[in-house]
């Protein structure tokens, strides 16, 4: 069944109330127990609806290692698409990005660069999001922001923006450091964030390998060669403080999961783990858009307006993530905050909740809008909808 036809279903169900129904999943009911995960902490989130299908201590803070890169891609990444930086600029490698004379970066994961280098934006690029490269994160993070530090500012700018509760950044690259933390939760947000807000950073993901000054490097996310699952990112992590990190997303059909797995044992166990949190997923369930943005899911009076009826819908998609073979099943229905609608109303101005069910019981809901400005009307309506009013709450809805 189309979304279109569905939708059309949906608004046969549609009623108002002024009672909001709490959300009550049903999932447990219709879908078998995810599998046990060998990590410290694990989560799994369906891209488009948020819905998080399994998790296990996704809150924990731990040491995120080379995840650290997926937020500086995407600080990148917004760089790019704002035009503050090119993607053909040349970036003059400094001495803090060569590992010979840094420390901190010896026996790490290296793009290989040397001091005074000019080496183009999207090739340093690369070196990140490929190769891993804690050098190609330096340089990157200077040429951007001037330094380091000034780059990290923006990398806890960007948390704070997108609402995680449970990260900060102290490198810019992930190496250990006192203070840096994360959680399984927060990185599924940034890897949501990085696919949805700057989708051609994110291609970069799904390459497999990358060669730099005749140094050919292969992507490390081994699930890209998977034969059961179509992976195009996104990001392995390890050192010896987080053990073995990994952040993956892969789609089927119009589905897309992202999977967090930290703190696992072994570089083998972190592809396994993560994998069968993959496979469960789609198996299981599937991501349905039953009512589009901008589409009239039903209609309601409005008074004191320049006309009478106003469409209600939503302002973003409603994803939702459902037990597979499910949406024959599911309905909808909407509740207003008011009793009455009444005029100025703006577009997108939030007027109630649409509740969808499964089994009788609310799954989801997402905020019911006005699809268009209605303004006041002149005074002689206005006081014609006045008396209308009157009669309609002494005798019912004749009037209305």
């Amino acid at each position: 069944m189309t979304n279109t036809r569905f939708a059309s279903r949906l608004r046969l169900f549609a009623a108002t109330s002024l009672l909001v129904l709490a959300p009550v999943s049903v999932f447990a009911e219709q879908a078998p127990a995810a599998p046990g995960i060998d990590a410290k902490a694990w989560i799994l989130i369906d891209y488009a609806s948020g819905k998080v299908l399994t998790e296990s201590s996704a809150d924990q803070r731990l040491d995120p290692a080379s995840l650290t890169k997926m937020m500086t891609s995407y600080v990148v990444g917004q760089a790019i698409k704002a035009g503050k930086i090119k993607p053909d600029d040349l970036v003059t490698v400094g001495q803090d990005a060569w590992a010979t004379g840094n420390p901190k970066l010896r026996g790490s994961s290296l793009m290989f660069l040397k001091p005074g280098d000019r080496i183009p934006v999207h090739e340093l690029n690369k070196g990140i999001v490929i190769q891993s490269g804690n050098d190609a994160c330096i340089a990157l993070a200077d040429y951007v922001a001037g330094s380091q530090d000034s780059f990290i500012g923006l990398m806890n700018n960007y948390v704070k923006a997108l609402g995680l509760q449970n990260t900060h950044f102290m490198t810019v690259h992930g190496l250990d450091a006192e203070g840096q933390y994360s959680t399984a939760r927060d990185m599924a947000l940034i890897a949501q964030a990085l696919i949805r807000d700057v989708p051609d950073e994110y291609a970069l993901n799904k390459e497999k390998e990358f060669t730099f000054n005749k140094i050919r490097q292969i992507n490390r996310n081994r699930l890209l060669w998977s034969t059961n699952l179509k992976v195009d990112g996104v990001k392995t992590g390890h050192t010896s403080g987080a053990g073995n990190n990994l952040v993956a997303s892969a789609t089927e059909g119009d589905m897309r999961l992202i999977s967090v797995v930290l703190g696992t044992t072994s570089d083998a166990i972190r592809f396994r783990e993560s994998e069968k949190l993959l496979t469960w997923g789609f198996r299981f369930f599937e991501t349905v858009t039953p009512i589009k943005a901008d589409a009239p899911f039903a209609q309601q009076r409005v008074w004191f307006g320049d006309r009478s009826q106003v469409n209600l819908g939503v302002a973003k998609d409603a994803a939702l993530t459902i037990p597979k073979g499910q949406m024959k099943n599911l309905k909808a229905s909407f509740t207003l905050t008011t009793p009455q609608l009444e005029a100025p109303l703006k577009k997108n101005q939030v007027v109630g909740t649409i509740d969808f069910q499964l089994d009788g019981k609310t799954i989801e809901q997402r905020p019911l809008v006005v699809l268009q400005d209605v303004p006041e009307g002149g005074f002689f309506s206005r006081m014609i909808d006045f008396v209308m009013m009157k009669f309609n709450g002494w005798f019912g809805k004749w009037f209305s």
